[in-house]
């Protein structure tokens, strides 16, 4: 009977492992040690940061000019230096939206703009939420 309660705790313990299915790193902890999970509920947020996106805007002149699989090159800004990293477009929203007020151009900002999702690969130094541009 023990050795029975034994096998049936171990496998317990073995169910209550959690593994995360990809590899990358830990943003938000919503659960600590010990606290008891529910089904549904996220204990963590996890990131792949070697491959980052960068969101930017579009006019609708300048959509004319891009496409999906399109190799750019963005900028990203720290202080005084400015770092360029290959990218590639890989999406196109299919309706335009207004220009967010977090975006600043060199020219007068357009009325509607077209999102557009530019893949980067991370050699460490770009973090989420940082601003760049994009050069065609």
């Amino acid at each position: 009977a023990m050795a029975y309660q034994k096998r049936q705790i171990a496998e317990q313990i073995a169910k209550s492992k959690i593994t995360s299915p990809l590899t990358g790193t830990v943003l938000v902890k919503y659960a600590e040690t010990g606290e008891y999970a529910t089904p549904g509920k996220p204990l963590l947020e996890v990131a792949d940061l070697g491959s980052v996106y960068l969101r930017s805007y579009f006019t609708v002149s300048q959509l004319a000019e891009i496409r999906i699989g399109q190799k750019v090159t963005v900028i990203a800004d720290f202080g005084d230096r400015k770092y360029e990293y290959p990218g590639t477009i890989t999406w196109i929203a299919q309706e335009s939206e207004f220009t967010p007020k977090s975006i600043q151009t060199d020219d007068s900002r357009a009325n509607l703009v077209y999102a557009v999702k530019v893949a980067v690969k991370n050699d460490g130094r770009l973090k989420l939420g940082q601003y760049g541009e994009v050069r065609l």
